[in-house]
């Protein structure tokens, strides 16, 4: 699995036009708005840009699920498929699914396959079985990547400054006042348009992975009937 989670991060990489022209728009509309957010509170962009990464993702695996395929993708395309993409069990995806450690790798089952309902659970249960740790895994990953990268921009921002201007910068990054908190803001909603598309790819090659080897058994099954027939 971790060999397929490598490929999904080359194939971002290989359709990296395609994957940013189609969601940085978009997610430069969220990161406006969330940005704008914090003249209520401080914590409150980041929170947003969070907590909506579900949605956001599924722009990106709707174009990387066409470059499988070696279909290019423009932001048209996103616009003319949004019912599928956009709002299809949004009400899920934000709310029991959101904290799921296997999301990037179980989107595909109800965003392409369009699972629901029971067959939505028996379909994740196939999935996940024997699977859910290394998924788990790739979730924790980037999930620590993300954190350590906000952090090592930050230090970075600290380590180049004039060493008689350190402290001051430091004070300023870990104060709460609103400048330091739309700059610290910003630095998160850069870090994960940087970093979202490689999290999705990895799920979803890991996903398609699963796929071949659950489709490989059953044509296994299908030999085994028709030779013992």
């Amino acid at each position: 699995m971790s060999e397929a989670a490598d490929l999904g991060v080359r194939l971002v990489q290989a359709n990296a036009r395609s994957v940013w022209s189609s969601f940085a728009p978009l997610y430069a509309l969220v990161a406006g708005v969330a940005l704008a957010s914090g003249a209520i509170s401080g914590w409150l962009p980041a929170l947003i840009i969070f907590w909506l990464k579900p949605w956001l993702d599924r722009t990106l695996l709707f174009v990387l699920s066409r470059a499988v395929f070696g279909t290019p993708t423009r932001l048209a395309d996103v616009w003319a498929a949004q019912r599928e993409v956009w709002w299809r069990q949004l009400g899920w995806s934000l709310t029991t699914r959101r904290f799921s450690p296997w999301r990037a790798y179980v989107a595909p089952a109800f965003q392409l396959e369009g699972q629901r309902g029971a067959a939505w659970r028996a379909r994740r249960k196939q999935l996940l079985r024997g699977k859910g740790g290394a998924a788990f895994g790739m979730h924790q990953v980037f999930a620590n990547f993300e954190l350590l990268l906000l952090l090592g921009v930050m230090l970075l921002a600290v380590l180049l400054a004039p060493e008689s201007a350190r402290l001051s910068i430091w004070s300023a990054i870990t104060n709460d006042g609103p400048i330091e908190s739309l700059i610290g803001n910003a630095v998160y909603a850069a870090v994960v348009l940087l970093l979202e598309p490689f999290y999705v790819g990895a799920g979803f090659a890991m996903y398609l992975n699963r796929r071949v080897e659950l489709e490989a058994w059953d044509v296994e099954q299908e030999f085994r009937l028709a030779f013992a027939a």
